[in-house]
């Protein structure tokens, strides 16, 4: 699904359209809600959406940047319902990926998803953030996990810490039936009718070339930044040796939390979760 080497890092792009306002310099505080397309460095278009949080909080403090699950998008009630949780601890800019509600373009599945996630904090930068916490689920905490990797060095669209929920550590798992299911879903051209059709996901035919850096292969590369790892022990798509991996990877600089009785992503994560994950980011996040 890619068509650039492995390990290669385009910047994403910002063109007037995609600045927080006309009038407004880069960097520059904004406390008002936002919503535009950005344009990745692939010339995706991706809705974004971007609120300040807390009133009487210093604005260019905390940004939250949520990367959703596959099948999600910036409207779906399981994402707000995670930006709601997130505003009481900063600003949070939601968005869809690539394939996904009013974005454009067509689903990788992971890959070319970082570039999605790229604009997206680069955005955020741009209201004066200081301190950038991206927060992924499923599918978007593989493409956090990489994407913390492939722009380390980048100022403008790196991360300043992660968190990763329900992420996949390797590529190509068919060991639970939910991820069966997925596989069909995305290699089938039947699959991809109902992907389209039945879950309003547009999902890419061509297969991966090269098959992109995996989540635990990223891992060492995130060091120093932060990192956490949370995980389920009812997750029926992706078994505890999953995260287990994930925090070997990490060594001292990655945090892992098993949650008792927690299934998968957005709809397993309650409100007690998501404000401790809000808090471990305004405490890491530098």
């Amino acid at each position: 699904m890619s068509n650039r080497p492995p390990g290669h890092v385009a910047r994403s792009t910002r063109g007037p359209a995609n600045r927080p306002h006309p009038e407004t310099p880069r960097g520059a505080p904004r406390r008002t809600p936002a919503r535009t397309f950005l344009r990745t460095a692939d010339g995706v278009p991706i809705d974004a959406v971007y609120e300040p949080g807390p009133t009487g909080r210093d604005p260019s403090d905390l940004v939250f940047v949520v990367a959703h699950g596959f099948t999600g998008d910036a409207d779906r009630p399981h994402v707000r319902r995670i930006a709601e949780a997130f505003a009481r601890h900063g600003a949070v800019v939601t968005f869809s990926f690539r394939g996904h509600g009013a974005s454009g373009g067509r689903s990788t599945v992971g890959d070319r998803e970082v570039l999605d996630l790229a604009a997206a904090v680069e955005w955020a930068r741009g209201f004066g953030h200081a301190r950038v916490v991206t927060v992924g689920f499923s599918m978007g905490g593989s493409v956090v996990l990489r994407h913390a990797a492939l722009y380390a060095a980048d100022d403008g669209a790196g991360t300043d810490a992660v968190v990763s929920v329900s992420s996949p550590a390797r590529w190509y798992y068919r060991g639970t039936a939910p991820m069966r299911r997925l596989h069909w879903l995305v290699m089938r051209p039947a699959g991809r009718l109902v992907g389209r059709y039945g879950m309003r996901t547009r999902i890419h035919h061509r297969d991966w070339d090269p098959v992109p850096l995996s989540p635990v292969e990223a891992v060492p590369r995130i060091a120093p930044r932060p990192l956490l790892v949370v995980h389920g022990d009812r997750d029926g798509y992706f078994p505890l040796d999953h995260p287990r991996m994930l925090a070997e990877a990490a060594g001292d600089h990655g945090e892992l939390w098993l949650e008792p009785g927690m299934g998968h992503a957005e709809n397993a994560s309650d409100e007690e979760l998501l404000h401790r994950i809000g808090d471990w980011a305004v405490a890491r996040a530098g």
